[in-house]
């Protein structure tokens, strides 16, 4: 079709940026740099543009963040990330067409609760085909750029998800089960991905703790979620500076909110800023600027349904 020759076509040119040999990114090593700088050259060589002013920074060369060294007006486009470097789910799942369809299959065969969870195993599969190709991967700059070390409740350990209050472990431990049917699925064969590769449980649980933590949804044109290299070194705050738009051809701009004044990061929101809990169990951080605290009352659940509440609705304001 059109459309899958002009994706190959993209493909081609976007390895013109790649380095031209086969070592993998190494996901074991969470001390290793990230080669954030390397990304941001090879994004802007395919489209990615940026304000004037919006820099990359870091105080420890391990967490990035987007900032503002001048002042920037609201409305104005802090990024822009075309989408032939954007990560889709929708053009993922037309990319692989019946063998992703065939993983998608044995997903909600071992759970039809999984069903609308879909789109993250699109970007799941698809950050482990690209990572396999190693450095032949087009969009191996990205990945080499990416963390390799989380702290969310996927990547917690038994002994931890137990101390953990009674919600904020319900959480995670539905995380923890959604990502186990994701690896159980692809380690079926549909995929194409190599025996070692899906028996890797250090690079698949990063893989998707990659896609988890750093994927946009969008339910126009069609639900989606996408990754757009640079637009997802955008931080969060509960009063976020600045918002994500996705036009219909799937062209990622980070617009401003309101004036930013030189020296501020560069901010979105990742969820609810009066419920902390999901974000933690997702990205494995508390707001600072959040208000609230956990509700523990997880044994009350028929009580608190019955009374026509959610646990979002059940926690506690410090101030």
């Amino acid at each position: 079709s059109a459309r899958r020759t002009r994706t190959t076509a993209n493909a081609a040119a976007l390895n013109q940026y790649a380095p031209q040999a086969a070592g993998l990114v190494d996901v074991s090593d969470i001390y290793a740099q990230r080669d954030v700088y390397s990304m941001e050259e090879w994004a802007a060589q395919y489209g990615m543009q940026k304000a004037p002013g919006v820099e990359v920074a870091s105080e420890d060369g391990v967490d990035y963040s987007l900032q503002a060294t001048q002042p920037i007006s609201t409305g104005q486009s802090v990024v822009y990330v075309p989408a032939d470097i954007v990560l889709n789910s929708a053009s993922i799942q037309q990319e692989f067409g019946g063998s992703l369809a065939q993983a998608e299959a044995a997903v909600v065969q071992i759970d039809q609760g999984t069903e609308y969870r879909l789109p993250l195993f699109r970007l799941m599969a698809k950050i482990l085909v690209e990572y396999e190709k190693g450095q032949e991967s087009a969009f191996y700059p990205w990945l080499n750029s990416l963390p390799k070390q989380f702290f969310n409740g996927v990547s917690m350990t038994k002994a931890c998800t137990s101390c953990l209050p009674p919600y904020a472990g319900w959480l995670t431990s539905n995380e923890k089960i959604n990502y186990a049917r994701f690896a159980q699925a692809l380690r079926q064969g549909w995929v194409p991905l190599s025996q070692e590769t899906v028996s890797n449980e250090e690079v698949v649980k990063w893989a998707y703790n990659v896609a988890f933590t750093r994927f946009h949804e969008v339910w126009q044109p069609e639900r989606a979620k996408l990754i757009g290299p640079m637009a997802d070194m955008l931080n969060h705050a509960a009063d976020p500076n600045c918002a994500i738009e996705v036009d219909y051809s799937g062209n990622i701009n980070v617009v401003a909110l309101r004036e930013i004044p030189a020296g501020s990061a560069l901010t979105i929101s990742y969820g609810d800023p009066t419920n902390p809990t999901p974000l933690f169990a997702q990205y494995g951080f508390l707001p600072q600027d959040c208000t609230t605290i956990f509700c523990k009352a997880m044994h009350l659940e028929p009580q608190i349904r019955g009374l026509g509440y959610d646990f979002a609705e059940l926690l506690f304001q410090t101030e």
